[in-house]
């Protein structure tokens, strides 16, 4: 084996970054994460760096970019000489969508607040509003 640099098991990655095994893999087939070295009984065996680029992928994540967002920017990690407009025009493309993704929620919070009052839950589920509102568009207040 490598002396002296610490090896982690699949199972201690995802302990360590709480990402869960099969999401470890799914990054590795989309090219995210290199595919590591293996044992001789075929365990995959991940490095420090392996270690430091899922949390990187995790905590993008978390920050709702996509996969292809974290590919140009784990990219972009790679060439340090390269100018990081690129990495701010990607932040600023996400956090567009947030917003509107912000926006579209309101109007459905709102659209279910109203289908919720028109009900107060004691009739029966045949002259239930929200289930009238549901079966047809046109009992709702706005488009969502």
């Amino acid at each position: 084996g490598s002396r002296g640099i610490f090896m982690y098991s699949i199972g201690e990655l995802s302990k360590r970054t709480n990402v869960k095994v099969p999401t470890i893999r799914y990054y590795e087939e989309m090219g995210l994460l290199s595919e590591p070295d293996r044992t001789e009984g075929n365990q995959r065996r991940y490095d420090a760096a392996g270690l430091e680029r899922l949390s990187f992928i995790k905590h993008a994540r978390d920050l709702g970019f996509s996969i292809e967002a974290i590919s140009e920017l784990i990219e972009l990690q790679g060439h340090p000489d390269r100018s990081c407009q690129a990495a701010t025009d990607i932040a600023v493309e996400q956090l567009s969508e947030v917003k509107a993704k912000i926006k579209r929620l309101r109007a459905l919070e709102k659209e279910l607040v109203r289908i919720s009052k028109g009900c107060d839950g004691e009739g029966v589920s045949e002259d239930c509003y929200v289930l009238a509102s549901l079966a047809d568009h046109k009992f709702c207040g706005n488009e969502h």
